[in-house]
């Protein structure tokens, strides 16, 4: 996935000061659910790119879905609205988790499925992870119906595509060949 600019440099910025404040771990968990939150709920995404809502309510209404954040998380939801980026807040919050996982020493692999991940599979995904990585792996998860079936696997640059959308491509381009 590639992240806009002014995302990285918002998610180098609150790193930056997490790390500062001793704060990073939970500010990551509170970017974790931004992520998860975000991608979830489509009235949320339209909420933070509609110009129709202004500054007060949105903040308002980050406050209010995120509360129990930490004040640094609050903090970058205030930037981000008075500066109109709140659009890019799951762009920052990727970022982060990813800068997170780096200055960790991990990487993230993400597996996208058709239907949720039973745990049995999600072990053997992230052992799948580890083998191609090389080091520990944070595994993260998407639900994408419309790979039919089967799963996407990223890490970093490398990618296991074992989906059924994918097999129908394959059988595609071979009976056009014909």
């Amino acid at each position: 996935m590639r992240l806009s600019r002014a995302a990285s440099r918002y998610a180098k910025a609150i790193l930056s000061l997490a790390v500062d404040k001793n704060e990073a771990a939970a500010v990551n968990e509170d970017m974790k659910n931004v992520m998860v939150t975000i991608s979830k709920s489509k009235d949320l995404q339209n909420f933070l790119t509609s110009p129709l809502i202004n500054a007060a309510k949105r903040k308002a209404g980050l406050k209010e879905v995120f509360k129990g954040s930490n004040a640094l998380t609050q903090g970058l939801f205030n930037l981000l609205v008075e500066n109109n980026r709140s659009e890019i807040l799951q762009d920052v919050a990727m970022s982060y988790v990813v800068l997170f996982e780096e200055m960790n020493k991990r990487e993230i692999a993400t597996v996208t499925t058709a239907v949720e991940i039973t745990p049995e599979l999600e072990k053997k995904v992230l052992a799948k992870a580890k083998e191609l990585a090389g080091k520990e792996i944070t595994l993260q998860k998407k639900i994408d119906p419309s790979i039919i079936g089967g799963f996407v696997l990223r890490v970093g640059d490398k990618e296991i595509n074992a989906s059924v959308q994918n097999k129908f491509g394959e059988l595609k381009r071979t009976f056009a060949s014909y």
